[in-house]
C-alpha cells in the first residue's frame, strides 16, 4: 500500500514576489467589476446602498488587508458603505493611514463612538432612503442607532449579496488557492516522519503550523486540528496531550492562507500499521467522496446547461456510503477563498439551485464511531463550466498511507 510516501518536494515552491505582485494588480484592476456588480444587485432590489461589515468584502471591494487577529479587535473598522455614486470605508485612527494607502477607491471615515449615527450621516448625506444590510452581521443596537439617528431611513435585511458574487472566483483568485494548498500539502509531507507511535496531538500539531508558516504562509487559514484514534471521531477536536499509538488512525485538519486566500484540507492517517477494518471504513470514505467528484467532474466535461447543486452532491455521496456506519452528520463541503467558509454550501440543507461557475469548495465525506476512530478525507476542488473543467487543488494522495 505505501510504495513511497509524498515528499515536500512533490509539491509547487511557495510564489515568488512577483507572483504576488501580479495577483495584487489583478485585484486592483478587477475591482471597479466587483464594485459595479454589488452595485447592480442593489439597483435590481431596488435599494440606494448597501452596508458590509466582513472583512473578506473589506479586501474583495476596497483591497484593504486587515490581518487575521484584526477581525475580533478592529470595531467596526473595514465596514463599507456602497451607493450608486459613493464608496466609504470606516477607518478609525489605528487604520486610517492604512485605508488610505490601501483603500484607494473609498473615501475613510472615522466611525467615532457612535458608528450608527455615521452611517445614518453619510446616508442622508448622500441620499440613501433604503440601506441594505445583514441583520446577522451588526450588533442590533447598531441596526436601532442607524434608525434612529437617520430621519427616513429604511434598513433592508439583506443576507449574502457579497457572498453570492465572492463565490465566483476568477482565476487569479483560484490560483491562490491552490498556492495555499501546495503550502499545507507540502507541510504534511515533511511532517509524515514525525508521526509515530508516543508524538502527541500537540506536539503534531505545533511542527504543522510551523511547517506552514516556514513554507510559504502568511496565516493560517484555522487552528490545526491533529487528532489521534478515538478522538478522531471530534469533527472539530482541538489537539492536546493523547498520543498517537501504532494501529490507530491521526487525522489532520489544516489550511494555510496566501495572498488573503485559504486552503482546508483533511487526511486520516495510519500510525503504524492498519486492520481490514479500519481500510475497509476509510475505502467507504473515500469512494463516498470521488462519488460526488465524478459526479460533477462529468457534468462539468459534457458541458451541462448547469451544474449540480450542492444539496445533489451530498445526496449521491451519501447514496455511495449508504450501510456504513457513523456516516458523517455535517455537510459535504463549503466554499473557500477569502474566507475558510464561505458560498456556495454542499449539505442537506443546502439550495436547490445549481452550484455556481467557476468556484472552489470542500469535498470532505467522514465515518465518526465514538471513542473508536474518526476517518475524514477533504480536498478542495476547483470546477468550471464554461471551461468543461473540474481539477482537484489539493495534490497529496489520498489513498490509504501508513506511517511510522
Amino acid at each position: 500500500m505505501n510504495v513511497r510516501l509524498p515528499q515536500p518536494a512533490d509539491f509547487s515552491a511557495p510564489p515568488s514576489p512577483a507572483q504576488l505582485q501580479r495577483w495584487s494588480d489583478a485585484d486592483a484592476a478587477l475591482r471597479p467589476a466587483r464594485l459595479a456588480a454589488l452595485r447592480a444587485r442593489a439597483r435590481s432590489e431596488g435599494v440606494d446602498a448597501v452596508l458590509l461589515t466582513a472583512h473578506a468584502d473589506a479586501r474583495y471591494f476596497s483591497g484593504i488587508c486587515f490581518g487575521p487577529n484584526d477581525e475580533p479587535t478592529a470595531g467596526v473598522s473595514g465596514w463599507l458603505l456602497i451607493s450608486s455614486d459613493a464608496f466609504a470605508i470606516f477607518a478609525d485612527s489605528r487604520y486610517t493611514v492604512q485605508a488610505r494607502r490601501e483603500a484607494t477607491l473609498a473615501t475613510p471615515l472615522d466611525p467615532g463612538s457612535d458608528p450608527g449615527a455615521a452611517i445614518a450621516a453619510w446616508a442622508t448625506a448622500n441620499g440613501v432612503r433604503k440601506l441594505a444590510a445583514d441583520p446577522g452581521a451588526i450588533r442590533h443596537a447598531v441596526w436601532e442607532r442607524i434608525v434612529a439617528a437617520g430621519s427616513g431611513i429604511e434598513l433592508v435585511p439583506a443576507k449574502g449579496w457579497s457572498a453570492e458574487l465572492r463565490a465566483v472566483k476568477d482565476a487569479t483568485e483560484i490560483e491562490r488557492i491552490a498556492a495555499a494548498c501546495a503550502v499545507a500539502d507540502r507541510a504534511l509531507a515533511a511532517l509524515l516522519p514525525k508521526i509515530v507511535d508516543g508524538a502527541t496531538e500537540a506536539e503534531l500539531a505545533w511542527l504543522l503550523e510551523r511547517g506552514m508558516r516556514e513554507g510559504g504562509a502568511e496565516a493560517l487559514a484555522f487552528d490545526v486540528a491533529a487528532l489521534a484514534g478515538g478522538n478522531a471521531a471530534l469533527p472539530h477536536g482541538n489537539p492536546g496531550a493523547r498520543p498517537f499509538k501504532n494501529g490507530e488512525v491521526a487525522l489532520f485538519d489544516f489550511g494555510a492562507q496566501v495572498a488573503g486566500y485559504r486552503s482546508d484540507m483533511t487526511r486520516t492517517l495510519f500510525v503504524g500499521s492498519a486492520s481490514d477494518d479500519d481500510l475497509a471504513l476509510y475505502q467507504r470514505v473515500l469512494d463516498g467522496q470521488q462519488a460526488a467528484i465524478s459526479a460533477l467532474r462529468s457534468a462539468a466535461e459534457r458541458g451541462d446547461a448547469a451544474l449540480p447543486s450542492g444539496r445533489e452532491a451530498d445526496n449521491i455521496t451519501r447514496a455511495a456510503m449508504a450501510g456504513a456506519p457513523g456516516i458523517y452528520e455535517h455537510g459535504l463541503g463549503h466554499g473557500i477563498g477569502l474566507q475558510t467558509h464561505e458560498a456556495p454550501s454542499l449539505s442537506r440543507g443546502a439550495s436547490e439551485r445549481p452550484l455556481p461557475s467557476p468556484t472552489v469548495f470542500s469535498v470532505e465525506p467522514g465515518i465518526y464511531l465514538e471513542d473508536r476512530i474518526g476517518i475524514r478525507i477533504e480536498d478542495l476542488v476547483a470546477i468550471d463550466l464554461a471551461g468543461r473543467s473540474l481539477r482537484t487543488l489539493t495534490l497529496f494522495p489520498s489513498a490509504p498511507l501508513i506511517t511510522g
